[in-house]
């Protein structure tokens, strides 16, 4: 009888452990695409929105749409049994539709380093990687303390990071963006106006910070457009003497897997000589 009830026991755990065979998932965001391929689960993704890019498999997938325009009926389409996404402008009416058809969704926040770590291990939950799900955390714990151990010692700047040129947007207080600045020692020159508030060139003035990072890689030609040539920019203090950092690697602006990448490329942009 112990022989028996032990492998029923095991049989349970494996269940648990292991994602339904039935198992269909589509990403609506790059977090949570690159969240269901970090704990092991991107074997099961058949559809993506077409923002998400990495890691470069997914390529392969066909797209539904965007972040803020899903189309409901690519979605249906692919036979998902999961749709996962950030909670965003189109997060909750796409959620309420999919479970109307039978369909579950994830759609957490990821404004926070906490929020991202809740997104990864629900991101696990429902793929039947709760233990690939803890690892990966851990691993991004350990990288995190190491890029903010680094920055510790070096001296602490005022910086203005820039999300959007036309029109300007900037990471303000609140935003997964404002912490990441926290831990690699730096001050946020924008305390106020929400988590991703869009000011003008002469509140930029205002601020006077010592370092512009530059992450309006969305945008063309991004670059020529934030310099000391310019105009309005070429008044800014941090433009003028030569501190605007340019960062073209997504991973400074993905709450999720990647965030220590992102952390330490936060890191280098703002105390480089």
């Amino acid at each position: 009888m112990k022989w028996v009830c032990a492998a029923l026991l095991a049989l349970v755990a494996c269940h648990r452990s292991s994602a339904p065979a039935e198992l269909r998932i589509v990403s609506l965001s790059p977090s949570t695409t690159e969240a269901t391929f970090a704990v092991g689960a991107g074997s099961r993704m058949v559809g993506r929105s077409r923002y998400c890019n990495y890691p470069a498999e997914v390529l392969k997938l066909p797209q539904v749409g965007g972040y803020v325009d899903p189309s409901f009926e690519a979605i249906l389409g692919l036979r998902p049994s999961l749709v996962v996404g950030a909670r965003g402008p189109a997060g909750s009416a796409i959620a309420e539709k999919l479970e109307a058809h039978g369909i579950k969704t994830y759609f957490p926040p990821t404004e926070t380093f906490a929020q991202i770590d809740e997104m990864i291990l629900g991101v696990g939950a429902r793929t039947g990687h709760d233990a690939d799900a803890k690892k990966e955390v851990d691993r991004l714990h350990a990288r995190i303390d190491e890029v903010s151990k680094s920055a510790a010692d070096k001296p602490r700047r005022r910086v203005v990071l820039v999300f959007g040129l036309a029109p300007i947007s900037v990471a303000g207080p609140g935003s997964f963006a404002d912490e990441m600045l926290q831990h690699v020692n730096a001050e946020n020159a924008v305390k106020e106006g929400g988590a991703y508030p869009t000011v003008g060139v002469e509140r930029i003035l205002a601020l006077d910070p010592e370092v512009v990072i530059n992450a309006a890689m969305m945008e063309e030609r991004s670059a020529e457009r934030l310099n000391a040539g310019a105009p309005g920019w070429s008044a800014v203090r941090a433009v003028k003497e030569g501190r605007v950092r340019t960062i073209t690697d997504e991973a400074v602006l993905r709450p999720g897997p990647r965030l220590g990448e992102g952390l330490r490329l936060l890191a280098d942009a703002v105390h480089a000589p």
